[in-house]
């Protein structure tokens, strides 16, 4: 019964803007806020943030106290734990993460590759730009992120193995380019380099995203939403974009794919389904042709 519940406040967690909402209420000043301040906060409509509010109060995710003509909201004292766990822990209770350690072990992986201040540099960009999208578990997501920036610019260079490279790139990261992403790393395993971005990243993979690709056996491990990078455009011999219209920067010697895919933002986990299994064929076509080999 626990996996179950965990599973429903996971699902209703998964929207962005619900888990920002969440994070914004704990965080607030004597742990409560009121859905205008919230609006404004998040730079959306009233109503819009009261649909939400309503999902997560049915959720029992939060309460409701009303006071005179005003409604307050905080998070249920029974469900904090369950919400810590998913949205993580309060920034002013956590301990700032030893961000000189974190480049210290970078630095000893790419010893000989790459100078410590290069690593750090990457670090601290990529912590930055996981902190704008208001990314959870901020030390270790930083860390493998500017280590997936540093293979690609080390792969660029001209360094590694001739391994082909296709990076997946959709807005949020959250959705299509995942659904792609999982079915290659599962269909071609080390044959090919596979890697993610989007032009304006989600905190977290979307729930239903997860539930799809599980169903035929594709786990997403720890991969998260990443924003797009000029070194992992540069690393890929293939780029396939997903909606995400110009953001991605052009250069030379690489091939461009526009895959034109409905997004799965809102729609039900049948339609994913449909979205799921018409990226299954593409990218069954595009293995094909990247290893010389059917792939049915």
């Amino acid at each position: 019964m626990n996996q179950v519940v965990e599973a429903t406040a996971l699902s209703v967690l998964a929207d962005p803007t619900r888990a920002r909402i969440v994070q914004l209420i704990r965080d607030a000043e004597g742990g409560r806020a009121l859905v205008g301040r919230l609006a404004e906060q998040l730079g959306l409509r009233q109503p819009t943030v009261s649909h939400h509010m309503a999902a997560l109060h049915a959720e029992g995710l939060v309460i409701r106290q009303p006071e005179g003509r005003r409604v307050w909201y905080s998070i249920n004292p029974d469900e904090a734990d369950r919400v810590t766990a998913l949205v993580g822990t309060p920034a002013f209770a956590a301990e700032e993460p030893d961000w000189g350690r974190v480049a210290d072990d970078l630095a000893a992986r790419y010893r000989g590759v790459f100078s410590r201040e290069t690593v750090a540099r990457f670090l601290a960009d990529s912590r930055n730009l996981l902190a704008a999208a208001g990314a959870p578990l901020l030390a270790s997501r930083a860390a493998a992120f500017a280590a997936s920036r540093l293979d690609a610019l080390h792969r660029t260079e001209g360094n590694l193995s001739g391994t082909p490279s296709v990076l997946f790139v959709c807005v949020q990261n959250a959705g299509r380019s995942q659904l792609a992403a999982g079915i290659l790393r599962q269909l071609a395993g080390d044959k090919v380099t596979v890697r993610t971005a989007g032009s304006a990243p989600a905190a977290e993979v979307r729930s239903a995203i997860v539930t799809a690709l599980d169903e035929i056996g594709i786990t997403l491990g720890n991969e998260f939403p990443k924003p797009l990078t000029d070194e992992t455009v540069k690393a890929a011999d293939v780029v396939v974009t997903m909606g995400c219209g110009d953001a991605c920067p052009v250069y030379p010697g690489r091939r461009y794919l526009d895959w034109d895919l409905d997004d799965p933002v809102g729609k039900p986990l049948s339609v994913i389904r449909e979205i799921r299994d018409d990226i299954d064929q593409r990218v069954r076509g595009l293995l094909a042709e990247l290893i010389g080999a059917s792939v049915t």
